[in-house]
């Protein structure tokens, strides 16, 4: 198990745990560093930041990731010792979610003409305060029996192809390195091979200041870690990685800290962010 995870969500977005139990889980795992990543929200960081305080032993990293859009795909950018406390990036986090809101509630419109009655009152209730994702609309298929797991919702459903999935407002991907730069902050490609072309989005990316790619992520081949390896030696970045836990689906997901990333890479990342005069907690 790795010491450190840098991918990992909360109910702050569509986790299944609070900030306060996922700090309590990384502990008992033994980690030394976590990035609180929820996507499009800094919320869940104040409550992380202020459980560590009962574990000295663990760092957290105030962190994000940001979904932006491209022809066939998505790219999810995820930014690293951020200032969560900045207002101009606060309210386009707001304008982000509430694209999200909106688009869950086309998706669920979309699923019941499909036959799938699911209610959005129900998907609302299930989200609670969270921000507004797929997993809370995969939660509200799977209590009514319309699917047996979170990955089938995505695969027959409501998957950037299936026939219940709807677009929102989205930045581009050099519009959220620079969104996050602005923010003081270290941005980092997630999962680059869900990426229709790698490493021409990796060489765009790194030109508008990008400083890392997740090389280490979830059921990569030890194959694909070394080329995506490769890909990082090449333009410059950080190699990164983390399990994107949320909890949600234990049984077919990457558990917390099960990703093996390098404690040179978490050193790099942290002397960037002090050369950037950033703190972690």
């Amino acid at each position: 198990m790795s010491k450190a995870d840098l991918h990992v969500h909360t109910t702050a977005s569509d986790g299944r745990y609070s900030p306060t139990e996922i700090i309590r889980k990384a502990a008992e795992a033994g980690l030394t560093v976590i990035a609180i990543s929820d996507h499009d929200t800094v919320d869940g960081i104040p409550e992380a930041i202020s459980a560590a305080k009962q574990f000295p032993q663990l760092r957290v990293i105030p962190a994000l990731e940001i979904s932006t859009d491209v022809p066939n795909g998505e790219v999810h950018v995820l930014g690293y010792f951020i200032d969560y406390t900045n207002k101009n990036f606060g309210d386009s986090l707001m304008r982000m979610r509430n694209s999200r809101v909106e688009r869950a509630y086309k998706m669920t419109e979309k699923l019941r003409a499909l036959g799938c009655k699911i209610e959005w009152e129900r998907v609302r209730e299930i989200a609670g305060s969270s921000t507004l994702g797929r997993p809370h609309i995969a939660q509200a298929l799977l209590e009514k029996g319309y699917i047996k797991s979170f990955k089938e919702a995505f695969e027959k459903y409501i998957g950037h192809n299936g026939p219940a999935y709807v677009e929102r407002e989205k930045l581009t991907p050099a519009e959220a390195v620079q969104l996050i730069l602005k923010a003081n902050g270290l941005p980092v490609l997630a999962h680059p091979l869900t990426i229709p072309d790698t490493e021409s989005t990796i060489k765009e990316l790194a030109t508008s200041g990008m400083m890392g790619i997740e090389v280490y992520y979830a059921d990569y081949s030890l194959e694909q870690i070394n080329s995506l390896f490769k890909l990082a030696n090449t333009y410059n970045l950080i190699p990164t990685g983390g399990s994107d836990y949320h909890g949600i689906d234990d049984a077919n997901e990457t558990m917390l800290g099960n990703i093996n990333v390098p404690m040179q890479s978490i050193e790099k990342l942290f002397t960037l962010a002090e050369q950037r005069e950033f703190r972690s907690n």
